[in-house]
């Protein structure tokens, strides 16, 4: 019998099949259900991405009116999540406040009942994460019961009206919408590999997007962005940074938001982000997050041949938007749902258990020794 081939971290190794997205494809790169990132990212909305990945199609104008409406409807949180969330520490990490209300919303609201289904539970928890992440912040930090029923017809006005009282700019709102867009999917990544792991032992829809989160968490993931935020806040202009960065390669440290496993010719949802990051600075007449990070990017080129992926912009854009740092990374789970609940349906259709095998390196067959005749000083 042949030895299987071996491929750490599984790179390469085709582990199923997919019509949800393509991912680093030659001539046609990332598009969802086939359509492009850029057409997508330039035209649509995130609630319609939203619908597309979900429902497996654009929804018309009527469809879309009522696709929003629906969602303000499910804004709105238990009595049982909001005192659960109070008794969250309010030091706690904001991703594990996700990861622990999705997971008693699952036991409030659970799969199956009143016809729930996966599709259903991705509507619920597009509306509430918003609400569950900004009612534990705002109660921690300013002492507030928040009404989480905004109203907003789109996800990113939702998430601002929740997070300050302040109106924001068209600019914010549209970059938002678009960083949900580009971050709503991307193929058999590692949370979303997670979650169609989960579902193919036939667990519920909740459980695998609580591991979805619990992935998406690590800094090699999600948790990108707010790595590079933590780099560029050290330096104080782009003279410093290129010295920074130059020692940081020295010293053999890693530089997050560069490289990808899949793409080899650079991310092309970084230079949609990148726009926006220059225009937010041009907006607030404050780029020196920008230059800062471009100075960066330059380095990367110039040292390492490395490009940015889509986490090193996003941390500029989201900072110049006015999201905190701490919720960079839960905006990524808000705008991910779509594509592992839509990777969830697509794995029960044809389901089979992923069940890879490992390569032993452990010790060759010994015998056991009872207890009492071993020789404690070996």
């Amino acid at each position: 019998m042949a030895k299987p081939e071996f491929a750490s971290g599984l790179a390469g190794v085709v582990a199923g099949v997919t019509d949800v997205s393509t991912v680093g494809q030659e001539n046609i790169g990332l598009t969802y259900r086939g359509y492009s990132i850029t057409d997508l990212a330039e035209q649509s909305t995130f609630e319609e991405v939203a619908y597309l990945l979900i429902y497996g199609r654009l929804p018309d104008a009527h469809e879309l009116a009522g696709y929003r409406k629906h969602l303000t409807e499910l804004q709105a949180l238990p009595s049982v999540l909001t005192d659960t969330l109070e008794l969250i520490p309010g030091d706690a990490q904001p991703m594990d406040v996700l990861r622990t209300g999705c997971s008693l919303l699952g036991t409030l609201e659970p799969e199956g009942t009143g016809g729930r289904g996966g599709a259903a539970i991705a509507d619920r928890l597009i509306a509430a994460c918003p609400s569950m992440l900004i009612y534990w912040h705002r109660f921690h930090t300013r002492g507030e019961r928040i009404v989480t029923q905004t109203g907003n017809s789109t996800v990113a006005g939702h998430f601002f009206a929740l997070l300050s009282d302040k109106k924001p700019a068209p600019q914010h709102l549209r970059c938002l919408d678009v960083s949900m867009i580009l971050y709503a999917e991307h193929e058999f990544n590692a949370s979303t590999f997670a979650a169609r792991t989960i579902a193919s032992t036939l667990s519920d829809t909740y459980s695998a997007i609580v591991g979805g989160i619990a992935a998406l968490k690590g800094p090699l993931h999600g948790g990108a962005n707010e790595a590079v935020m933590e780099l560029i806040s050290r330096f104080e202009s782009p003279k410093d940074a290129e010295a920074g960065v130059v020692r940081m390669l020295r010293n053999r440290q890693v530089i997050m938001g560069f490289g990808h496993r899949v793409y080899k010719n650079g991310d092309p949802r970084s230079t949609i982000i990148k726009k926006w990051a220059r225009e937010l600075g041009q907006v607030a007449e404050d780029e020196a997050l920008f230059k800062i990070s471009e100075k960066i990017e330059q380095v990367m080129l110039r040292e390492k041949r490395i490009m940015p992926n889509l986490d090193f912009y996003s941390a500029s854009a989201y900072a110049l938007s006015g999201v905190p740092q701490s919720m960079f990374t839960p905006l990524f789970v808000i705008a991910r749902i779509p594509g592992w609940v839509a990777h969830v349906i697509e794995q029960r259709q044809d389901n089979r258990l992923i069940r890879p095998i490992a390569s032993y390196t452990g010790s060759p067959p010994r015998k056991y020794v009872p207890l009492d005749q071993r020789d404690l000083k070996g």
